[in-house]
């Protein structure tokens, strides 16, 4: 008896994969793909748009991993850039990053997401210590709040200081792209045009400050959450509408139980896709 009770435990552990993978990387179309392969495309690309999932570890790991080895392969050429810094804050970010301002008064005076310091600050000081750019893409909350809760035309009653901090007025917009109408309908149709409106003019602010910080020959990267350029659309499609012939990369952030089967779902949501763990502990 106590024979078969071995044999059963043994047979139990063997049914369980001899390693648990922390991430793994897949083309488009769901091939399996390497670091070094993302590592290679991403050189060779004019704008990375890396998507997280805003508390996932992997992911932020990763892109911290990916920034310095690009940085090692562009040098000073690499230009850094996030989502998760407003415009209007450009100045104070430019201060720290000069040395200028100390991390406590930067803190005070940035509007800073609440894993900032998990998650943002390591590619803060990274390009602070070798001295890199670092664009602040986003508009103001307030202002894309005013979108949501009143209606696009509201900004056209904004001071020309105001606007210096979003796109040029006015902007394109496209309610037919799946990116929009997918938002309007997971809102069950809440807050009607303004909803997407104003989730378009954070896609085409991150867009104009991308460009606008970007020249011929440098490499920028981009940290935004995933649904920013998934499926190339969003961002990716600003981006086009004024420079169709730029190469750009995106990666994607999935979590879900095995990362080792691709969900025929996820068929070109972006150039690469990075799947995780759902078990992983959250940075927030």
């Amino acid at each position: 008896m106590k024979k078969i009770v071995v044999i059963l435990v043994a047979l139990s552990i063997m049914s369980f994969k001899s390693d648990k993978s922390a991430y793994r990387l897949y083309t488009a179309n769901g091939k399996n793909t390497t670091y070094a392969q993302l590592l290679k495309q991403a050189t060779e690309a004019d704008i990375v748009l890396f998507g997280e999932l805003h508390n996932n570890p992997i992911a932020h790991w990763l892109q911290y991993e990916l920034t310095r080895d690009l940085h090692t392969a562009v040098g000073n050429e690499l230009v850094l850039g996030a989502e998760m810094f407003e415009a209007d804050d450009q100045l104070v970010l430019n201060e720290y990053l000069s040395g200028r301002l100390s991390d406590k008064n930067f803190k005070d005076e940035c509007k800073l997401w609440p894993n900032y310091t998990t998650d943002y600050k390591p590619l803060v000081d990274f390009a602070k210590k070798n001295g890199l750019s670092f664009i602040a893409t986003n508009i103001p909350r307030r202002y894309a709040s005013m979108v949501f809760n009143r209606s696009v035309k509201v900004l056209d009653s904004l001071s020309n200081e105001a606007k210096q901090w979003m796109c040029p007025l006015p902007y394109a917009y496209n309610p037919e792209l799946p990116c929009y109408k997918n938002i309007s309908q997971a809102a069950g149709m809440h807050g009607g045009e303004n909803l997407p409106r104003s989730q378009a003019i954070k896609d085409a602010t991150m867009a104009h400050f991308i460009l606008k910080n970007y020249r011929n020959g440098q490499l920028f990267i981009h940290y935004n959450g995933s649904y920013h350029s998934n499926n190339h659309e969003s961002i990716v499609w600003y981006l086009k509408q004024q420079y169709p012939n730029l190469k750009i990369l995106t990666i994607a952030t999935q979590e879900q139980d095995d990362v080792d089967l691709f969900n025929e779902e996820d068929n070109n949501l972006a150039d690469v896709i990075l799947y995780t763990p759902q078990s992983l502990t959250k940075t927030h």
